[in-house]
């Protein structure tokens, strides 16, 4: 593991000056640092949590606290999750802020957005994005921004939104699973999209077919099988088709979350092709998680819209290959046990939500190194992509001027998932038992390391911190 040795003397210079004979704060070598060139021998150094250096190993830069890597450890930047339910206030027995950022750090996440929902109040005007953050302030272990909620009647609410800070805004296309967040219409979605295009925010879809699901089967009883006809592939192409349609009818930017159809990836290939503003995401569950293996009342895997069949997760790795899929983030979205109906595994009553924050960078990197990708692209659909598309600059790579936010990642080290081994709050997830290579040892936050005992994390305004 990484050794941390403190050198005697000297001070901190002023300022955030450049590379030299200065010292700084925090010094990390090895010869596996990933840089904006790849994997390097550097040496970084950091100052007032910032990487103000970033030279070749042997440069001998001097600092407060030294970090030197191990050989089996590659410094990689933070990971920026920008699909996290936190849902504190109000429904804090599901997931909190201190809970949630926790787990973050432990799993190499140095920056997540928090969804609008699941929370009471939901965040659709100011008064309850103050609510939020003033949850969060004293509890964060990493760095926090928020996205507002577009729903039917709050228009007029979204600039307020948008000027006091938020990322964008989420709707729902169908019942969003609480009653206090209803869907908009193709109509409405369209109006917000117009208003949001004024001032250039983005609208995050739910894009499921509310028609659809309820013209299809029934999900009623532990049989995953039917879960899955209850939610096809169609709902969710249908819905995809009307944000794009919107979207180049307005010229808004839309985001798709969590894309399970592989059925859609051709006509979102089309659509950035005819260049309208549609970025996509997907979830390390549709990548690593298939229909085939969902035991008789599994309702730790139920999620919406589904984990599908083997043969659609291989499409969507290609869909990520080749760009049609822009990242990936996690869609944490716990819920208490009992919610998850254990007892009876009814597919229909468990609540829809797979919990994942911890485990996401291991869980995708077992996959993708099996079919053959690296480290370093791994990082990019999770960090320094998520991070460009939601506009913070300074995050999600290792690169002069950037914050210092990093975890000290062992590639080839391995562990079985231990749900009680877990900083969630509730110990359930599709994951538990599963053998999974890539272990985070040490996760940096502005240039300090993240103890779990201390919150440290910034409160996040589009484009800058409080």
């Amino acid at each position: 593991m990484a050794e941390e040795q403190a050198e005697q003397g000297g001070g901190h210079s002023g300022g955030t000056g450049a590379e030299g004979s200065e010292r700084f704060d925090l010094v990390i070598r090895g010869e596996r640092v990933l840089t904006t060139s790849g994997i390097r021998a550097r040496e970084v150094g950091v100052r007032d949590g910032v990487v103000v250096a970033l030279q070749p190993l042997g440069n001998g830069l001097e600092g407060d606290r030294v970090v030197e890597l191990a050989d089996d450890e590659t410094l990689i930047p933070g990971l920026v999750d920008t699909h996290v339910h936190v849902n504190e206030p109000g429904r804090t027995e599901w997931e909190g802020f201190a809970s949630a950022t926790r787990a973050a750090a432990k799993g190499g996440v140095t920056t997540i957005l928090d969804m609008p929902l699941n929370s009471i109040p939901p965040t659709i005007d100011v008064a309850a994005l103050e609510e939020k953050r003033d949850a969060a302030r004293e509890q964060a272990f990493v760095d926090v921004g928020f996205w507002g909620g577009a729903v039917p009647g709050n228009t007029g609410e979204l600039r307020g939104l948008h000027d006091a800070g938020v990322f964008g805004f989420k709707c729902f296309l169908l019942h969003s699973g609480v009653d206090e967040f209803p869907p908009l219409d193709a109509a409405e979605m369209e109006t917000d999209m117009r208003e949001l295009q004024t001032y250039d925010s983005m609208l995050i879809v739910h894009a499921e077919d509310s028609r659809a699901i309820d013209r299809a089967p029934s999900p009623e009883g532990d049989v995953y099988e039917r879960f899955l006809h209850s939610r096809p592939r169609g709902a969710e192409n249908l819905a995809i088709a009307e944000v794009i349609e919107r979207a180049r009818w307005t010229g808004a930017r839309a985001h798709i979350l969590h894309l399970s159809s592989s059925d859609a990836l051709a006509m979102i290939r089309t659509a950035k092709r005819d260049g309208v503003r549609l970025t996509v995401e997907t979830c390390p569950h549709y990548l690593t998680l298939t229909a085939e293996e969902v035991p008789t009342g599994g309702t730790a895997y139920k999620c919406c819209p589904p984990i599908r069949e083997a043969s659609n997760r291989e499409l969507l790795w290609e869909g990520l290959a080749d760009g049609t899929i822009d990242y990936i983030a996690s869609d944490h979205s716990p819920s208490t046990l009992d919610l998850k109906d254990l007892e009876n595994g009814d597919f229909a009553v468990a609540w829809g939500g797979v919990s994942s924050l911890q485990l996401e960078l291991p869980v995708i990197w077992t996959e993708a190194r099996r079919r053959g990708f690296s480290l370093e692209q791994v990082v990019s659909w999770m960090a320094e992509k998520p991070a460009d598309n939601v506009g913070l600059t300074g995050k999600g790579r290792i690169a002069l001027g950037g914050d210092a936010d990093f975890s000290v990642f062992a590639a080839d080290d391995a562990f079985v998932v231990d749900v009680s081994h877990l900083e969630h709050k509730n110990p359930i997830t599709p994951y538990a038992g599963r053998a999974l290579s890539g272990v985070v040892r040490r996760t940096y936050l502005h240039g300090e390391e993240i103890d779990g005992e201390t919150p440290t994390g910034r409160l996040l305004r589009r484009g800058m911190v409080e």
